[in-house]
This record gives C-alpha cells, sequence and structure tokens, in this order.
C-alpha cells in the first residue's frame, strides 16, 4: 500500500478539530488555561482621580512662584476618601492611590515639599497641573475588552482579570486523552518481569506530552492482548468522555494486532493506517462522532515522536491554543546517509558552533526500541524522503523537543 506523507496526514488528523466547550472556573485555577470568550471590565480603573506619588495634594497655581506655604487641611490615605474641597492656599498629605480630593489639581512629591509644623508646609518647586495623577479609567474603563477569546491565562493576564473585578472566568475546557497500552508482555513499572516481559513506558511519555499541551490524561492501564479485553477499556475511555482515544502498541500487521478490530467494531471509521515516517510509520488515526482516535506504535520511540508530531497539535486545537511548530534550522555535525521513500527523525544532540550556528549531532545508533538516546536528545534532523547523503556542516532541519 502507498503509504501516507507526513504533512497530509497531520492535515487530515487537524480537519475540523476547533475548541472545545467553555466551562467557568474560579480565577485562582485558572493560570494557564485558555480563555473561551472576550474578557470585559466589570469595573473602572483607576475608580477615581488616584494619587501615584507620596507627597501633597493642592492646586497647581498656589506653588507657581515656589518657594512658597501653605496650609494643611488633613490627609488622605489609601483606602479612605478626604471628603473637603482643597482651596486656594491649602494642601492634603497624600498617599500612593489615595483619591484626589476635590479641587486639587496636582500632587507635590514629598521630596520637593518641607514640613513646618502640623498646619504648614513649604513647596520647594512647582508642579504643573495634572502632575503625578492618574487619571480615572486610565488602565480601562467599565465595559472594555481587556483580553481576547484565545488568549492564554499568564501572570499578567490573570492579574488583569482579578483587577477588572472577574472572581471566575470562562475558559475553554481542556481536553480529556485517555491512554490504553496493549500487550501480553507488559507490566507496570515496579514489576518483576519474567523471562518474555518488558515494563511499560509509553503511557508514562504520551501523558506527558498530552499535558503539556493542555490536556487531560486519563491512564486506563494495560489491556493484555485479547479483543475483549482492549475493548473493556476503549468503553471506559468513551464512558469518560474521552475527546482522544490513543492506543499504544497493537495498531501493525501482525496476528496480535487488535486494535483496528476492537476499534472499528466500537464503531471507529478508519482514516489511516500507514504513514510513510521513520519511526512510527504504523500510526492509525479514526473517529467515531467527535471522540478521534490514534493508534501510537508500540516502539517506545516512534510512540514518543508521534506524540510530538500528531498529538500534540491536535491537542493544542482542541484545547483552543496557538500550536507553533518546534522546527528550526541547523548544521550537521557529522555526515548522514542518503535517504530512503520515508520522511526520517534522527535523534540529535544540539551544540553551538564558534560562529553562533546551531549544530545537529545525530546518535549513530537509531533503534526504535532505545529510549536512552531519545532522553539524550534534545532534537530531531528532520530528513525527507529520498534527500541526498549530506555532510558535516551541511544545513539542515530539526525538530526541537526540549531546550
Amino acid at each position: 500500500m502507498t503509504l501516507l506523507p507526513v504533512a497530509d496526514a497531520l492535515e487530515r488528523l487537524l480537519d475540523g478539530a476547533e475548541a472545545g466547550p467553555a466551562e467557568t472556573i474560579p480565577l485562582h485555577e485558572a493560570a494557564g488555561r485558555v480563555l473561551a470568550a472576550p474578557l470585559r471590565a466589570l469595573r473602572t480603573q483607576p475608580p477615581f482621580p488616584a494619587s501615584a506619588m507620596d507627597g501633597y495634594a493642592l492646586r497647581a497655581a498656589d506653588i507657581a512662584a515656589a518657594p512658597v506655604r501653605l496650609r494643611v487641611i488633613g490627609q488622605a490615605p489609601a483606602g479612605k476618601l478626604f471628603d473637603r474641597k482643597v482651596g486656594a492656599g491649602e494642601a492634603v498629605r497624600i498617599f500612593t492611590g489615595a483619591p484626589v480630593p476635590e479641587g486639587a489639581d496636582t500632587i507635590l512629591i514629598q521630596e520637593n515639599a518641607r514640613r513646618l509644623d502640623d498646619d504648614t508646609v513649604e513647596a520647594l518647586e512647582p508642579a504643573a497641573a495634572g502632575r503625578h495623577i492618574r487619571r480615572k479609567g486610565l488602565d480601562f474603563a467599565e465595559g472594555d475588552v481587556l483580553l481576547d477569546t484565545g488568549r492564554v491565562l499568564d501572570p499578567a493576564a490573570l492579574s488583569l482579570a482579578a483587577s477588572a473585578n472577574h472572581p471566575a472566568i470562562a475558559v475553554v475546557k481542556r481536553p480529556l486523552v485517555a491512554i490504553i497500552a496493549t500487550g501480553d508482555e507488559l507490566l507496570p513499572p515496579g514489576s518483576t518481569p519474567g523471562p518474555d516481559q518488558i515494563i511499560a513506558s509509553n503511557a508514562y511519555g504520551v501523558a506527558a506530552v498530552a499535558k503539556s499541551a493542555g490536556a487531560e490524561a486519563l491512564d486506563l492501564g494495560i489491556a493484555p492482548d485479547r479483543k475483549e479485553a482492549i475493548a473493556a477499556l476503549v468503553r471506559r475511555a468513551l464512558d469518560a468522555g474521552a475527546d482522544v482515544v490513543v492506543t499504544l502498541g497493537g495498531a501493525s500487521v501482525g496476528e496480535h494486532d487488535l486494535v483496528h478490530d476492537v476499534l472499528t467494531g466500537e464503531g471507529m471509521t478508519l482514516d489511516f493506517w500507514k504513514i510513510a515516517m521513520r519511526p512510527g510509520k504504523p500510526l492509525m488515526f479514526g473517529r467515531r462522532g467527535p471522540t478521534r482516535f490514534i493508534g501510537l506504535p508500540g516502539n517506545p520511540v516512534a510512540s514518543l515522536v508521534c506524540s510530538h508530531l500528531f498529538l500534540k497539535p491536535l491537542l493544542a486545537r482542541l484545547g483552543g491554543l496557538p500550536h507553533r511548530s518546534d522546527v528550526g534550522e541547523a548544521v550537521l555535525g557529522a555526515a548522514m546517509a542518503a535517504n530512503d521513500t520515508r520522511q526520517d527523525y534522527v535523534r540529535a544532540s544540539m551544540s553551538t558552533a564558534e560562529d553562533g550556528r546551531p549544530v545537529a549531532t545525530p546518535f549513530p545508533v537509531q533503534d526504535s526500541s532505545m529510549l536512552r538516546t531519545l532522553a539524550a536528545s534534545n532534537a530531531l534532523i528532520v530528513r525527507e524522503p529520498h534527500a541526498p547523503a549530506a555532510a558535516k556542516g551541511d544545513a539542515c532541519r530539526v525538530l526541537y523537543l526540549r531546550g
């Protein structure tokens, strides 16, 4: 069969994927979440003309010929309105954030004032009208749109939402990813494997990829190679409302690769089954209504590479997040042989050349079972199908995995 190109597979996998429904959560739980609707101000900030400095509120005209003395008629601390009008020759001791009293039109900062006694202050320098006064609504006015739909709620956005008087906020519901490992040979970490068993590792890395894309991960454990066992976990995933069901292993062509039969039996329509990439050729994708099914390869490196390439952008789209490809330019730190018909993702270590260019050096052994090599890699060299042999120092593309 003809293998589907990587770009075509990604396009088909993302087709029709949209941000999920909204949910309202307390503001203190909203860090990193995505706004589901424009955020409008529920109040005006500041709600009154406010002093931007500690000093004295007075009339600018009264100190135009400074130095000059004024009568202190009271004080205005933050949170307490001075309810008398400031007249000619008068001043009010004021503190940062306090409402500016009626009649005053400037703030004489305390560094430019000398207090003579309880009732008298000397202005040492003039202050222009409006100086050191934050006008009402300087930051925003009630009803203003402060944040647009799709904004990730970073620290500044959260503080702005709080200032606008929102105790709770509407965000895009996080997509739920249900993860099902398959295989008689698999045992969970901490087990004592028999001579024909291995420790299951893929689910942990895939869950981490899902969480990095803003999703929630539900690990449903390991299903033995029996259709009824796999089907039971698939039904649990659907009952939990999973937006994406990820199966690990069992999607190839062997006698015990049962996942395809189970998923189609549960109503999945298969979209594609094999793609032209290495590692990760046996990648399966299908749908049942709004639920998407991704069958990842059982080989751990292939499983994680496919998660970065396909699962991560899908979850970003479902979660309302922008997805930016982490592909960049580099030069090769070692020669590479010509490539065959599949797009190759070669584990590599990154360094910096003397001229500042990033250098990608491929690891000499690229077996798709070798997690140690993947953990040591901070990038994958992307080799197009039929790419010719390349020499050390030649330009290349890299998919960054971490800093």
